[in-house]
């Protein structure tokens, strides 16, 4: 997460959807196989989208 950002910086909408993509993350890592080989980097492009529309949020434009 972006340093400058704190849990209540996200809206409410926000936090339940990082939370399950959290939890999807956590899945497809339980559901991998032995070899670490585990798929995550949509799922992390996808929260740091969430991360950078808060953070617009917080710091707008001058």
């Amino acid at each position: 997460m972006a340093d400058d950002l704190k849990f209540s910086d996200f809206t409410r909408g926000e936090q339940l959807r990082m939370a399950g993509l959290l939890a999807r993350m956590g899945k497809r890592g339980l559901a991998d196989d032995g070899t670490g080989n585990v798929y995550t980097a949509d799922l992390k492009a996808r929260i740091e989208r969430i991360e950078n529309a808060a953070l617009k949020r917080k710091k707008p434009k001058k």
